[in-house]
């Protein structure tokens, strides 16, 4: 690995970040590998990483806490720390405009927390369950959010009228769901658990599935409160042969990616479900976690091994090797386009894509 650079400059078009076990967090020159910032996480590993809409912080979920880094400046310490969560926190994201950030964790709550004021957090709202939360994402409506938890069930929150319902996954036997991903077209619900099972469920709004039709001379009713976003199962799949930690849809949505800790990364075709590709090395280990880039050409994958790594998905070779952490690297965020318009998928006709000499 060369020697670190200076920071992050914001008309840079791509960031990569990655975090882990050794308690740091690294940004990288994505196209040459270089780590340009080393940046300090405390007392903590790292569970997740998400950069804000507008591109300004960087967000972790650790051991009782969430914590923003300043990309602008050379600060190697969060700028806004948040300590008030009892458990490890195990997700974080943002709506799409940074109006609100969310969290899921092992208190059994998935989090509202209000940015208005970055300097003071404030939780606004919290979803109970039952059980652990492993995982949650953003419907691209962005009025509900996908909870999944250690039981094994899946919960959609409607976060505008606060009902919920469940998805209990056929045949799951109560195995921890570990990641959820919808597609940017939001036709399609996707989850691994522990076993690694992949399902995958067609999504439709339940509040227009079924329009009723209304003569002209009627005036039409008020009209209904929305409800919860129905989701009908279609396929599962046995994904990987055992733990499954990360599934991510391609930004054109035509390929799901799954990690393992059978020490491998997988791409599927999203029209029938069938294997396009297996991503593996021999020293990687578990694959913790995935990111497309925008052109849906490459993965970048985070590795037990200390590495993260850039895929060509054609061909199947790593065309970048990041190096330079001490322990699994359990994280990462990348965005390639200059604002981001979405807290899980930015969407960009223009974005460039990793230059690979």
């Amino acid at each position: 690995m060369m020697g670190e650079t200076s920071g992050l400059g914001m008309m840079d078009s791509v960031i990569l970040a990655t975090g882990g076990y050794d308690h740091t967090i690294k940004l990288w020159q994505a196209a040459s590998g270089t780590c340009t910032r080393t940046m300090q996480h405390a007392d903590s590993q790292v569970n997740a990483l998400r950069i804000t809409p507008d591109r300004q912080l960087l967000a972790s979920a650790g051991y009782q806490h969430i914590r923003m880094y300043d990309f602008v400046s050379n600060n190697p310490n969060p700028v806004i720390n948040c300590e008030g969560v009892s458990k490890n926190v195990v997700e974080v994201g943002f709506h799409e405009q940074g109006k609100w950030m969310f969290t899921g964790g092992e208190d059994s709550t998935a989090r509202i927390w209000d940015l208005r004021s970055r300097s003071n957090l404030q939780c606004q709202r919290i979803f109970q369950v039952s059980a652990p939360v492993t995982c949650v994402c953003l419907h691209p409506n962005q009025g509900e959010l996908i909870v999944g938890d250690q039981s094994g069930v899946v919960h959609i929150w409607d976060l505008r009228t606060d009902h919920n319902e469940q998805l209990v996954p056929a045949g799951n036997n109560d195995s921890s769901i570990q990641s959820l991903d919808i597609d940017c077209q939001s036709q399609r619900l996707a989850a691994v658990n522990s076993l690694g099972t992949c399902y995958i469920w067609q999504l439709s709004d339940a509040s227009n599935s079924s329009p009723e039709v209304i003569p002209a001379e009627t005036t039409p009713p008020p009209p209904s409160p929305p409800r919860v976003t129905k989701a009908t199962p279609t396929h599962k799949m046995a994904a990987h042969g055992s733990y499954a930690l990360r599934c991510v849809f391609s930004p054109d949505c035509k390929l799901l990616a799954t990690t393992s800790a059978d020490q491998t990364a997988r791409i599927w075709n999203t029209e029938d479900f069938t294997l396009v590709r297996e991503l593996g090395t021999s020293n990687q280990r578990w694959v913790w976690d995935a990111a497309f880039t925008l052109d849906s050409k490459y993965l970048l994958t985070a590795s037990s091994d200390g590495a993260a790594r850039l895929w060509n998905i054609d061909s199947g070779e790593v065309e970048r090797e990041y190096s330079g952490h001490q322990k699994a690297i359990t994280s990462l965020a990348f965005c390639d386009v200059g604002v981001s318009t979405s807290s899980n998928s930015p969407t960009s006709t223009t974005a460039p894509v990793i230059a690979t000499e």
